[in-house]
């Protein structure tokens, strides 16, 4: 089987337990007004990649480090479900652990295999109301809120990720209701509040592709930790 892969990045330490490798896919169902892989939504800017001599790349790699494992994202790695858990057994079948990281959709009989095979789920809960959800990513968090639901059937371990803009889901409020989403999994392991940053904006000009948020500040690390505070006390 073959599938989309954008690109490769070795000696990750932000996308899983670990040091790993991260497999960028191409293809999302989402447009999130503060993406940083624009140039991940297209499949033209893909290379057509066989999932077994991907599996072999990522264990020679892996014969250097004991520690870690392989991370995909994208894009979103539930459009290519199928390929995605082919190589995820063959990755397990050499030791090494699995990632995914996805907004949850969508949530396909493919999918629903990749969730019994991976071992980790890096879930990105974008806003946390289905408003905002759709007015800032054109997704919906219902889907979203599913997948979850689905992975604590399973007991699959989650980390939640929430990206962190200012002037648009930086406010108590937002936290407080991310603190309620959430509350009562006992699969959820770990809960990430990621700050905004523009660094995208070259990626986005080089693609002839406007930028959202362009001239939105990045977001200030210290109310950032003011929120994490706030996000600990609530769960």
């Amino acid at each position: 089987m073959k599938g989309y892969v954008h690109s490769l990045q070795s000696l990750g330490t932000v996308d899983g337990p670990g040091v790993r490798s991260v497999v960028f896919l191409s293809g999302c169902p989402l447009r999130c007004v503060y993406c940083h892989n624009p140039d991940t939504w297209a499949r033209e800017e893909s290379q057509l990649t066989d999932a077994a001599s991907l599996a072999v790349r990522l264990v020679r790699f892996y014969s250097f480090i004991k520690k870690g494992g392989v991370t995909f994202s994208g894009g979103e790695p539930l459009l290519q479900a199928e390929f995605v858990t082919e190589v995820t057994k063959l990755l397990q079948k050499e030791g090494l652990h699995v990632a995914v990281d996805t907004c949850g959709a969508p949530l396909t009989p493919a999918a629903e295999r990749l969730m019994e095979a991976a071992d980790l789920f890096l879930l990105d809960i974008k806003m946390t109301t289905e408003e905002d959800y759709k007015r800032y990513t054109g997704g919906s968090l219902a889907q979203t809120l599913a997948f979850l639901d689905r992975l604590e059937e399973l007991q699959k371990d989650v980390w939640i990720r929430h990206v962190v803009v200012p002037g648009i889901n930086d406010s108590e409020e937002d936290i407080l209701r991310l603190a309620d989403l959430i509350k009562g999994y006992s699969c959820i392991k770990k809960v990430e509040l990621l700050p905004f940053k523009n660094l995208c904006l070259e990626k986005y000009k080089s693609l002839n592709t406007p930028f959202p948020l362009e001239g939105t500040p990045p977001m200030k690390m210290d109310k950032l930790e003011k929120l994490e505070q706030i996000l600990e006390c609530s769960r």
